[in-house]
């Protein structure tokens, strides 16, 4: 089970669609605040915010039983965690885009201030590092290309003979394939090289970030 490049994009356009209301957040809560302040002190009270807040926290941990899968048989674990990688892939990321959402309704688009800023952007990180990642991935495998061209091809002068042309035009095409051009798995691995590497980084910071979060939300009940 594996998304295809197709759902991905519907992936990427919905990501999109629930960061563009972080971007409106200080004109919609200022309405909401001077025309529905009941509305506005329910969703800024501590039910709402520990029931939304406890749902990200149960799909965070699903979100790490990617990790857990990958880890889990080697030692000094050895634990068989059920289900092939590919599965635990493709429900990382509906789970990314899904706890996407539920910040969204967490924060009501709120981008915070101080700690609570840096702590949204670095999560922000976290999810856009892995989908353009895994978007940009998959487009190169399912491609039916097996090279890819980093330059112009040469032309053709002029003065060639329509058979010396085709027999030029191949001999361009070889050569760039040699000097200016990569193949999928190079460039798949070079990006991972890239993408996957910013996201691991940022998801340890997240991590350190979401228990200091948690803390805090604890010690100043």
């Amino acid at each position: 089970m594996k998304p295809q490049f197709s759902t991905l994009i519907i992936l990427t356009l919905v990501c999109a669609a629930l960061l563009t209301p972080f971007a409106f957040s200080p004109i919609y809560l200022e309405m909401m605040q001077a025309n529905s302040l009941d509305l506005h002190q329910f969703l800024r009270g501590e039910v709402y915010k520990q029931g939304t807040g406890y749902t990200a926290l149960v799909l965070v941990g699903v979100e790490m039983m990617l990790t857990a899968r990958k880890r889990s048989r080697k030692r000094p674990l050895k634990i068989k965690v059920p289900g092939a990688v590919m599965l635990w892939r493709a429900v990382h990321i509906f789970t990314g885009v899904a706890l996407l959402g539920v910040v969204l309704i967490h924060t009501m688009g709120a981008n915070g201030l101080n700690f609570n800023a840096i702590f949204l952007w670095v999560f922000f990180g976290v999810t856009l590092t892995a989908l353009v990642g895994v978007v940009a991935e998959t487009g190169i495998l399912e491609s039916p290309r097996k090279v890819f061209s980093f330059r112009t091809a040469k032309l053709v002068p002029q003065t060639a003979t329509a058979p010396n042309a085709v027999k030029a035009g191949i001999a361009a095409g070889t050569e760039n394939i040699g000097k200016g051009s990569i193949g999928k798995g190079a460039l798949v691995r070079g990006l991972r090289e890239i993408w996957l590497k910013s996201h691991i980084l940022l998801v340890s910071v997240f991590g350190l970030m979401l228990a200091f979060h948690i803390f805090l939300v604890y010690l100043y009940r």
